[in-house]
């Protein structure tokens, strides 16, 4: 039996979120270093946008146009962000509502695969 894509696609958004939440809790960790530009990862939609999401072969003769692995770019945030007078750029505030948007994030990932495992068992059982 092939995986289904949902599955790769959740586990693409996890590998996702465990790097935005490294670079978020790097941000804290730094936020009274002096000259310390505060970063973030690039948003997961466009992520998405360069990844080929294509239905799996079932036959050795079909065209397989597999996904594609994507490097993550961090980057530093805008440049409208303020800056402290040591030259810091990390505002708690920012930092920790990102914090929340990465485990809601997370927490919705889950359900739905939670959700989505539980239909492919409930049809496998009849």
């Amino acid at each position: 039996m092939q995986p289904v894509n949902l599955f790769e696609v959740a586990a693409q958004q996890a590998r996702w979120l465990t790097v935005r939440q490294t670079t978020v809790a790097s941000n804290v960790a730094n936020a009274n270093t002096p000259n310390y530009r505060a970063l973030d990862v690039e948003p997961f939609e466009s992520v998405l946008k360069n990844t080929n999401i294509s239905m799996r072969t079932t036959n050795a003769r079909h065209i397989s146009l597999g996904m594609t692995r994507d490097n993550l770019a961090v980057r530093q945030t805008d440049a409208d962000t303020p800056i402290s007078p040591s030259g810091n750029s990390v505002v708690l505030e920012t930092e920790l509502m990102k914090a929340g948007e990465v485990r809601r994030d997370y927490e919705l990932n889950s359900a739905i695969v939670k959700s989505f495992h539980r239909m492919l068992m409930q049809t496998t059982r009849s």
